[in-house]
């Protein structure tokens, strides 16, 4: 929701004249959006002018509105007066900011289509935006959204001809927040140095506006990733008062989330649920997004740790709801990307093919003077077009149809992603309860991969998850159902099978876990996982009760030294 910021100091500040509508308008559009106080006095010397506004000024001013709205989080009430200012207003610069604001609030809303949809005219507009500060804020809203889509290369494609384009320091400090947002969620573990200078730079002389905030966090991020958790807290520590006192929600919740896994890092637990706890608060209106997912994580950490099965429980489930939640909505953020992406594409191919048969129409005239000859290549000629067509057509339903399959598969490992997993698991319990047949659902956790991460990297930890994937899947039937649960947790239904007859391949699995620390890609590293078993003829056909009984038996496996199998029981519901 960074994008709503673009509006703040897109016009260069003036002084207030207090009888003068044009200039408090501009005074306004100048503001940052966290300086309440300033906003709202212009705000008020605005509507006692408002009978002298010309009807330009009225739109003007409706927007300013529209704006202040959004920022305060009421979303569905500021969408449709800034969709009928983009409609009614002759100033195009206007039309262009309501547009890129209404972009923002769909994907607030999770309105990705819609989004995309509107996202190509907006760009198609940009050459004939001369303001350096709107065109900054269109490049902006190109930027986030093909973020939030995936798409990192254009989205620093975007960022960096930003920066190029920046009249001031708080515009390159956008920029370079948004290059370095692209790198970040990559999945990179560390800025390049110059990247990390220029950045910083740009973003210390911007102050302590929204984004230099928000790139400070992100400089935290890059630390956690790369196992500093310490770094981390002092950047954010130094930073929270700040990030408290401008009163963005989303931006106070992600440095309260961070910070509680930065201490659950650290082994400050009670620093840790206190942040946790803060950032559930703050962001008690997002209950699928990221920090959300990370708060629940850490509080079920806690509780496991400490020793609170019961607590440690019910925040292992609502971190799966909120996990799941946030899941599905980047899956629906790619999937709106491709589907706008093959809309351009249906519409080329149809503007093609509309072209085509408009030649042809036009040389008809010529072909019925000719001879029979010239006919049948008429005939030939509008054959070949519409076999053309009929190609095209093809690879853009065969295009997305492998772009649904990708979307179920973990891109990582290549097996199931969680959602589909509890999808084709559920369906198989159902097939096993109607013809009263069993079946198991193993769980699996690698023991101290976080260990492994922290002391080799995430590449390494990449291929560490590889390996005990591979080493799993070849003692797997066809229809068995494997599918990766969390970073290093994985799940296997195995239907039609008795508690007796799936403990073989259980072991066998632990074995080749074990063994894999020998592989050539990352030799020498040991790598282990402790296993927990439940079976329906003792826990039911339900799904979500399988799991919470094979995590139990999960955690007694760990609690009694890891690497093992544990089957569960009734004694372990106590």
């Amino acid at each position: 929701m960074l994008l709503l910021l673009f509006e703040a100091g897109a016009v260069a500040a003036t002084a207030p004249v207090s009888d003068d509508p044009a200039q408090l308008l501009r005074q306004a559009e100048s503001v940052e959006s966290s300086n309440h106080a300033k906003f709202n006095e212009l705000m008020r010397q605005l509507d006692a002018v408002a009978a002298r506004l010309s009807p330009q000024q009225k739109l003007h001013l409706r927007y300013l509105e529209a704006r202040r709205i959004a920022f305060a989080g009421n979303y569905a009430a500021a969408l449709p007066s800034l969709t009928a200012i983009s409609d009614q207003t002759e100033d195009p610069v206007l039309a262009f900011r309501a547009i890129a604001t209404v972009i923002d609030l769909m994907v607030a809303e999770s309105r990705y289509e819609e989004a995309f949809a509107k996202l190509n005219p907006l760009l198609e507009q940009l050459p004939k935006i001369k303001e350096p500060g709107v065109r900054i804020q269109g490049l902006g809203v190109a930027a986030q959204l093909y973020i939030e889509a995936g798409q990192y290369d254009v989205s620093t494609h975007y960022a960096d001809q930003m920066i190029r384009e920046s009249p001031d320091t708080q515009s390159a400090c956008k920029g370079w927040f948004y290059k370095s947002d692209a790198l970040f969620e990559s999945g990179s573990a560390q800025l390049p140095a110059d990247q990390l200078h220029d950045g910083a730079e740009a973003c210390a002389k911007a102050g302590d506006t929204l984004f230099s905030l928000s790139f400070r966090h992100l400089l935290a991020g890059f630390d956690m990733r790369r196992g500093r958790p310490e770094s981390a807290i002092r950047v954010l520590q130094a930073n929270y008062p700040k990030v408290l006192q401008a009163g963005f929600p989303p931006q106070v919740t992600q440095f309260e989330a961070t910070l509680a896994a930065a201490y659950r890092q650290i082994g400050d637990l009670a620093s840790a649920v206190k942040f946790a706890n803060s950032a559930l608060m703050t962001d008690a209106n997002r209950s699928y997004s990221k920090s959300t997912a990370s708060a629940y994580r850490v509080l079920y950490e806690v509780a496991k740790e400490r020793g609170d099965s019961k607590g440690s429980l019910a925040y292992l489930e609502k971190y799966v709801v909120a996990h799941d939640g946030y899941q599905s909505r980047l899956s629906a953020k790619a999937l709106a990307y491709q589907i706008a992406k093959q809309q351009v594409l249906a519409k080329k191919l149809q503007i093609d093919g509309l072209d085509k048969k408009n030649r042809i129409l036009a040389l008809q005239g010529e072909l019925d003077r000719k001879a029979a000859e010239t006919s049948r290549l008429y005939v030939a000629l509008l054959l070949m077009v519409l076999a053309s067509i009929i190609v095209w057509a093809y690879r853009v339903k065969r295009s997305q149809l492998r772009f649904m399959r990708l979307a179920r598969r973990d891109g990582l490992t290549g097996i199931f992603n969680r959602q589909h997993f509890v999808n084709e698991a559920e369906r198989e319990l159902r097939y096993c309860r109607k013809s009263a047949r069993d079946a198991c659902l193993v769980l699996i956790d690698l023991d101290h991969f976080k260990l492994v991460n922290d002391t080799h990297g995430h590449a390494v930890g990449d291929r560490v998850l590889k390996r005990a994937v591979d080493a799993c899947q070849a003692h797997l039937r066809s229809t068995d159902v494997f599918g990766r649960l969390g970073e290093e947790e994985f799940g296997v239904l195995l239907p039609e099978c008795t508690l007796d007859s799936v403990l073989p391949s259980v072991e066998q699995m632990r074995a080749a876990i074990a063994a894999a620390s020998i592989a050539g890609d990352a030799p020498g590293i040991p790598i282990s996982a402790s296993f927990g078993v439940a079976a329906a003829a003792s826990s039911g056909y339900a799904l979500r009760q399988l799991m919470i009984d094979a995590d139990r038996a999960l955690y007694q496996a760990k609690r009694e030294g890891r690497n093992r199998i544990r089957l569960f029981d009734a004694g372990m519901r106590g």
